[in-house]
């Protein structure tokens, strides 16, 4: 069937969003230049449209309109469905726009680690919470586990990064093997005290037996700097040392941390995501059988800032029923602490699933249904919706009843998240895009032509699914595998141009930043209030990408 594109002087714009379906859609006619005229003019909260909406860039974001370059379809769309116009701007650079979360938690960055077992631990909590943005520990993982991991992460420094450390003893085989699991490149030797005595990289490995000790190989000159060194400083020390590598220690020289040239640069752009109390953040996730209860207010208890309630279908009267007791729990911590600590439940991809969500005790959504990279849902079942949609209409519905929303699944470029935070979403939520990267809990892996990877597998696979059922009989253990909605093995290559989980972060976010300056927008509340989102067909989707190589 064709497609009828209007032309220039028929461009319309949508106004509002009232429906799961799209209907009672408003439009009124408008010409581009008019349009981009009220876009640039006048304060936040002006009227537009004959609404008048107030926005607070401290609180989640309250606009139910969304702006359409050209008629909405009747058909839902996909990130890959949709473009953004460029609108008049002053601001004018990428630094000066603030990506603060509208989610309620108000993250420095609206970056979420999606809770899989393949991606989400200790080490990318600690890393993504330093650069802004949280991490959520699975639901598969015991207690005991959790509760450990949540102090280490407290524990840790919210601008040095935590090195791999070794005694003088272990070999240079066995350091070398640990190097993958950060992206400094370093190994550091301690002694008892954790005092620093030097460090081990693949330079001074180089031609050394495997089996030689790193005391006997190790570098000790070092960059050394207090705790209280700025990021210039470190920066400075190293360039003038020719060194990558400091490493900071208190007073009595034992180790606090270590910090690159890069990392010094990224301290000083991305300010931490920090609890009252001055902690790196990290959320946890409670499954929605079991002992929802127990394990929530144990996570509480162990200094979790953000409880997540997800199944892969959020809309049932399971998910109501615990989060009606996992509410309880909050608010009886709520009550003794003085904090609050924020439920998230889902997942979901319609407006009455979040407003019953909401209802039920939570304070954001998390919208999506088969857009993952590991999830088979939608090819399995038939169930699910177009990601782009889904967010633009639970956002809307959210922000009506004083909720909001993550996007999760669905994005992998950084269009797809500037797109998702156009549509309404407080952060978005990540997942096998990290999973190939240093810091995620898989093991590294190479390849016969000699590419690092690490396997990944969806939460809701066969291989999940032994694991969440290993307390049960052998016999029920296998009857649960037959079923499954998700890939239980797949190779997630790491990217040598960017094999950390910070190197994607600035990737992600100098692509949202520069969408919010090409949208005219200081923070991600403009952003949503200014954003004009058009419609594109595939081959304007593939006039978009970049070629590699001479097409001739």
């Amino acid at each position: 069937m064709a497609t009828f594109w209007p032309p220039a002087s028929h461009i319309t714009w949508a106004v509002r969003l009232h429906s799961d379906t799209h209907q009672g859609l408003r439009t009124r006619g408008t010409s581009l230049q008019d349009h981009q005229a009220r876009m640039t003019s006048g304060p936040t909260g002006r009227t537009s449209s004959s609404v008048t909406t107030r926005f607070d860039v401290h609180s989640p974001c309250q606009n139910g309109f969304v702006r359409f370059l050209n008629d909405q379809p009747t058909y839902d769309l996909t990130y890959s469905d949709v473009f953004m116009a460029p609108n008049r701007s002053s601001v004018g650079s990428r630094m000066n726009v603030d990506l603060t979360s509208t989610d309620g938690l108000a993250t420095p960055l609206p970056i979420v680690v999606a809770n899989m077992t393949a991606i989400s631990g200790r080490r990318m909590a600690e890393t993504v919470a330093r650069r802004g943005g949280i991490a959520v520990l699975p639901q598969d993982i015991p207690v005991p586990f959790v509760c450990r991991s949540i102090r280490r992460v407290k524990d840790a420094d919210t601008r040095f990064d935590t090195p791999i450390t070794v005694d003088p003893q272990m070999t240079v085989g066995q350091a070398m093997n640990l190097l993958q699991k950060r992206s400094h490149g370093v190994v550091l030797v301690v002694d008892d005290d954790r005092r620093p005595l030097g460090l081990v990289s693949p330079d001074e490995a180089d031609g050394i037996d495997r089996f030689a000790q790193v005391g006997e190989v190790m570098t000790s000159d070092m960059t050394m700097v207090g705790p209280d060194a700025t990021a210039d400083d470190v920066f400075t020390s190293l360039a003038d040392h020719h060194q990558k590598v400091a490493v900071s220690v208190d007073p009595d020289g034992r180790l606090i941390g270590i910090m690159t040239s890069k990392g010094a640069l990224r301290t000083a752009i991305y300010p931490p995501a920090v609890d009252p109390s001055g902690q790196l953040m990290i959320g946890t996730a409670v499954g929605i059988n079991g002992d929802v209860a127990g394990r929530a207010t144990a996570l509480l208890e162990a200094g979790s800032d953000l409880l997540v309630m997800d199944t892969a279908h959020g809309h049932q009267d399971r998910m109501i029923e615990a989060l009606g007791i996992a509410r309880k729990v909050r608010d009886e911590f709520e009550a003794r602490t003085g904090r609050r600590i924020l439920i998230v439940a889902g997942n979901i991809v319609t407006r009455r699933g979040t407003l019953d969500l909401l209802e039920a005790g939570a304070d954001i959504i998390k919208v999506g249904v088969g857009p993952g990279a590991m999830c088979t849902t939608r090819m399995q079942t038939g169930v699910g919706r177009p990601q782009f949609s889904a967010v633009l209409e639970c956002a809307d519905a959210a922000a009506e009843a004083g909720g909001s929303i993550w996007a999760d699944g669905g994005v992998r470029h950084p269009r797809d998240v500037a797109l998702a935070l156009a549509a309404g979403a407080g952060s978005v939520m990540i997942g096998s895009w990290f999973a190939g990267t240093h810091e995620s809990t898989g093991e590294m892996k190479v390849d016969p032509q000699g590419r690092q990877y690490k396997e990944s597998f969806g939460m809701a696979s066969a291989r999940a699914v032994r694991h969440r059922t290993r307390s049960r009989s052998a016999f029920d253990r296998a009857r649960a595998a037959l079923f499954e909605e998700g890939i239980s093995s797949s190779k997630m290559y790491l990217d040598p141009q960017r094999p950390g989980v910070e190197d994607l972060l600035d990737f992600i976010t100098s692509g949202v930043r520069s969408a919010c300056t090409y949208a005219g927008a200081r923070n991600l509340v403009e952003f949503h209030e200014k954003a004009v989102v058009g419609v594109q067909s595939p081959s304007g989707y593939e006039e978009g990408r970049p070629v590699a190589s001479s097409w001739a």
